[in-house]
């Protein structure tokens, strides 16, 4: 029988706060909020349960003393769970009310469900950051690369391109030019890279690698940035510009796609600067 053991510390706690938090979330907002089925409602409910079940299987491994027998590694597997969390409940707080709640006409009862999601929501992010900030590495410290700030970003970066390919397929925005199929080109290819990143050190096989992997994160740090530049630079072109695009109208997601590009730039250069100097200045 594996002994349980019951650390007191302030992760523990954060995390258990996570937990209720996502939990009261989805279940008042399946409960009574009486969300429509499909779209962003089955994505907030998502949000909040895929983080559930991810904190809870994390508690329990460790609960139950099991992180040796994991087949992944626990150095960086529960951080990189937080910090997706944490940007998974943010979107969630975010569209939930804007969906939902905003010149929305329900019933007293199901405004107050919905609120009470919102709330619950939005404690569940602290709660999230409030782990990501507890376990990540401090100057001087060994730890996990996820645990870094250039791993932390590959996170961000990961998530932000989701954001993207969701809000460039409905409806389809990158047919029209071929230089806009280049971007959709840039946001796969830098996502399956830096997702192939998480997934090697979390599956602690970077020594697959044919090269040393601080290397491949130079090489492929600058390959993004360069590409990112000339995406953050097409797109705004080929959408606003009325020689490429025929109305004077533009939609909300094609506005957004270029700021998250934008943005994405900047976790690009930030991951890169950070990796040069880990690389570069520790060696």
């Amino acid at each position: 029988m594996p002994l349980i053991v019951v650390p007191t510390s302030q992760v523990l706690w954060v995390r258990v706060a996570a937990l209720v938090f996502t939990c009261v979330a989805f279940s008042v907002a399946a409960h009574g909020a009486s969300l429509p089925s499909g779209g962003m409602a089955d994505w907030c409910i998502f949000c909040w349960a895929f983080s559930f079940a991810c904190t809870l299987l994390v508690l329990l491994v460790e609960l139950f003393g099991l992180q040796a027998r994991a087949p992944v590694s626990w150095t960086n597997f529960p951080i990189t769970i937080a910090c997706y969390a944490a940007l998974l409940c943010f979107s969630a707080s975010v569209i939930f009310p804007l969906f939902f709640l905003k010149n929305q006409h329900v019933s007293g009862e199901t405004r107050d469900y919905r609120i009470a999601s919102t709330v619950f929501s939005c404690l569940a992010t602290v709660a999230y950051l409030g782990e990501v900030s507890l376990t990540k590495a401090r100057p001087g410290e060994v730890a996990g690369y996820m645990a870094t700030a250039p791993g932390l970003l590959k996170v961000c970066q990961t998530f932000v391109a989701c954001v993207i390919f969701i809000l460039v397929s409905e409806p389809v925005s990158y047919n029209q030019h071929a230089a806009l199929k280049w971007c959709m080109a840039v946001y796969c290819i830098c996502f399956i890279l830096s997702m192939a990143v998480v997934v090697l050190c979390v599956g602690e096989c970077t020594g697959c690698l044919p090269i040393p992997f601080s290397k491949f994160l130079s090489a492929y740090g600058l390959l993004a940035v360069i590409m990112y530049l000339t995406a953050t630079i097409i797109w705004p072109v080929f959408q606003f510009d009325k020689r490429y695009h025929g109305g004077s109208y533009y939609s909300s997601n094609l506005i957004a796609v270029a700021v998250l590009t934008a943005l994405n730039l900047l976790l690009y250069v930030a991951d890169l600067a950070y990796t040069a100097r880990l690389v570069f200045v520790s060696a």
